[in-house]
């Protein structure tokens, strides 16, 4: 295991001793020890191999061991133990709004809850009210984070999901006798929102891999366990600490197989549909083990043999919706999609100066090590309090700050930004004057998200007709599965900023993802610039990018249609431009 595994499994384990009634300073310290390994500088096998893990401060012996197991076997009696000792419905209630371990707890001792089931029916009889740190309040919110799980059911986020797909594929790709082995479903199309995690497999020993599949130390319960197909359900923890449990699929197939079922089990249905369909017309038949006519099958040994049978062009998983990418595949028309590499910096991005984590030369050294030539620094605007908001004073403190910066690089630059609220009214945070200080402004809606449809919509437009205004930011205020975007007609929005020839963001932090797919590509139609911005806080989340990329390229999005990928010169060209 890695540091970021290790990490993981050590605060899971501070959370499983508290639900469990340990000693809260023994819970702190594993919770400690995961924020610390999380933090190594290094590679955390080096310190075990040379023996030098006690010198890390806040590991003691028996975090020592417990951490040198995990790094050279991947296991830990212990942390298996505690998880069969964890009733599942715990976990789950961890998802509720405000529900820590120390309540899930009083909830199991007083009333022996430990399903969701239970507890809501524990609420609707009043009874949660009545215990002691509860209350109506505590008793209303549980019901209202209740009906949201039950809407959403045990669906994650993309990101979520890769932090666990990912690692349980390095792992299980070490396999011995593993041929192939790839995620599949949504994952493999990179949707926003994830039902389940989908693996597929080819492998001369299918039952080593199955069997390694449902020993893995992520796997909270195993739903089934076969010789072609397991089901389990996995557990971990995300970059902001928030518990994720999710289900997941293994299927192993002949390696002759292998090209058919990855298809078949990516999907989309629709996808599929069509697909299938052309294969009728071909004289053939598809499915997830062959692509045959009445005589014979037609030999695939990749995926893309496929589509070639068909006559059709290889098309990224990402298009595969039923949105035309068919056609455009026969027609030789499918677009060279955007890439993470083709991103030469970005926009929108927060530092101490407002609610950030890190410092303007911390963020820049960040962007750095990422192979960026530009940064941009996009602090809260004075209207904001909750997040440190600028005045004005503080705009030109900042904006010196940056230029002092500036005066020392060669081939990197910091362009001073603003996420500047838009009020109420659809006028800014700032007066026009101060606006005219920066590179470029960001406009984004941070309050009076009740407004109607009508309201917001002139709200937005209002201020993306403003001549300062570079970018709008994070389109619709929505949060995955934690809030519902605002009411607005996204389509006059749209229509607005192709007139104004306002950019609009691709906000890549997964808990935004917005602007969608479906409107990146309406947005594409209309000549509109987008732009990805990782909406970052803290250096390490400069590579949410990747996220707004995948969001890109199911939208359709080529290089050409990104600002952002543009050169240092070619940036500062234009927004030179667009100030004048």
């Amino acid at each position: 295991m890695d540091k970021s595994e290790v990490a993981a499994i050590l605060e899971e384990i501070a959370v499983l001793l508290e639900l469990q009634g340990e000693n809260p300073f023994r819970a702190n310290a594993y919770a400690k020890a995961g924020r610390t390994i999380a933090q190594l500088e290094g590679n955390l096998a080096d310190f075990v191999e040379a023996g030098t893990l006690d010198q890390v401060p806040g590991i003691g012996e028996t975090l020592r061991d417990k951490i040198t197991a995990l790094v050279t076997t991947g296991k830990l009696a212990f942390y298996d133990d505690l998880k069969a000792k964890t009733p599942p419905g715990w976990l789950q209630m961890l998802r509720l709004p405000g529900m820590g371990p120390k309540k899930v707890k009083a909830l199991s001792d007083q009333l022996g809850i430990d399903t969701l089931e239970k507890l809501k029916a524990e609420c609707d009889k009043g009874t949660v009210a009545k215990l002691k740190g509860f209350g109506e309040k505590t008793q209303k919110n549980i019901l209202e984070g209740l009906a949201f799980i039950d809407q959403i059911g045990s669906k994650v986020r993309l990101d979520q999901a890769l932090a666990i797909a990912e690692p349980v594929v390095a792992e299980l790709r070490k396999v011995k006798g593993v041929r192939r082995l790839e995620l599949c479903g949504s994952v493999r199309r990179r949707k926003e929102i994830i039902g389940d995690i989908d693996i597929l497999a080819s492998a001369d020993d299918p039952a080593a891999v199955m069997q390694a599949f449902v020993s893995l130390p992520s796997v909270q319960r195993v739903v089934g366990h076969g010789e072609t197909k397991s089901s389990v359900t996995f557990t971990g923890i995300d970059h902001n600490t928030q518990r994720v449990l999710i289900n997941a699929d293994l299927r192993v197939v002949s390696d002759e197989q292998f090209p058919f079922a990855l298809n078949y089990f990516t999907g989309s249905k629709e996808h599929n549909i069509r697909l299938r369909q052309r294969a009728i017309d071909y004289g053939l038949s598809l499915n997830e083990y062959a692509l045959a006519g009445a005589k014979k099958k037609v030999a695939c040994k990749e995926e893309s043999d496929i589509y070639k049978a068909l006559d059709l062009d290889w098309m990224p998983p990402e298009l595969r919706e039923d949105t035309g990418e068919i056609d455009a595949a026969a027609k030789h028309a499918l677009p060279h999609l955007l890439e993470l590499k083709d991103i030469h910096g970005v926009f929108h991005n927060h530092t101490t100066w407002s609610d950030g984590a890190a410092t303007l030369e911390q963020m820049a050294d960040a962007a750095r090590a990422l192979g960026y030539q530009y940064l941009g620094i996009a602090d809260h605007s004075q209207s904001l309090t909750v997040a440190n908001g600028l005045t004005p004073a503080r705009v030109r403190k900042q904006q010196k700050e940056i230029n002092a910066f500036n005066a020392k690089q060669n081939g990197f630059r910091v362009f001073k930004g603003t996420e500047v609220d838009i009020l109420a009214d659809g006028t800014l945070d700032f007066a026009d004057d101060v606006l005219a200080t920066f590179d470029y402004v960001v406009a984004s809606v941070h309050s009076f998200f009740h407004q109607t449809q009508a309201e917001m919509t002139a709200r937005i437009i209002k201020a993306i007709s403003h001549p300062h205004v570079t970018m709008l930011g994070h389109a619709t205020g929505r949060l995955l599965l934690r809030r519902d975007a605002y009411k607005v007609d996204l389509d006059a929005v749209l229509q607005a900023a192709a007139k104004t020839g306002t950019m609009i963001e691709i906000n890549a932090n997964p808990y935004r993802l917005d602007l969608d797919w479906i409107h990146c590509k309406r947005a594409k139609a209309l000549d509109i610039q987008l732009v990805i911005n990782p909406d970052a806080h803290a250096p390490e989340e400069l590579a949410f990018t990747r996220f707004g990329v995948d969001v890109a390229r199911r939208g359709w999005l080529e290089k050409a249609d990104v600002f952002n990928t543009r050169t240092l010169a070619q940036v500062a060209k234009e927004l030179e431009k667009r100030k004048n």
